[in-house]
């Protein structure tokens, strides 16, 4: 099992931007990929990005080239940071770090709010 505690995310203007890190602890060496889902209230949880510990990306195409996922941590890539530039109000969410450790399961973080105002 791993556990996954995000940081960063708050209140911004539109057009600005913010950061996103999430850590993840525990058998790190099982995941095989990281990445964030948002939720609006009242809306299911939607996929943002994804970066598997080859570096394969994926990116939900309302955030694709405005937001950029990376994973780092040396040998054991257990830190995965989302750099959302250019936000807009439509991207107000609570984000959600996983770390994906395949049949062993999908483990998720508590949540954190981004508010992007007009």
């Amino acid at each position: 099992q791993v556990q996954v505690v995000e940081s960063g995310g708050g209140s911004v203007q539109a057009g600005g931007s913010l950061r996103l890190s999430c850590a993840a602890t525990g058998d790190v060496y099982s995941i095989l990929a990281m990445g964030w889902h948002r939720q609006e209230p009242g809306k299911e949880r939607e996929l943002v990005a994804d970066i598997s510990m080859g570096g394969n990306t994926k990116y939900a195409d309302s955030v694709k080239g405005r937001f950029t996922v990376s994973v780092s941590g040396g040998n054991t890539k257990n830190t995965v940071t989302l750099q959302m530039d250019n936000l807009a109000p439509a991207d107000t969410a609570v984000y959600y770090c996983h770390a994906d450790l395949g049949a062993w399961g999908l483990f998720w973080g508590q949540g954190t709010q981004v508010t992007v105002s007009a």
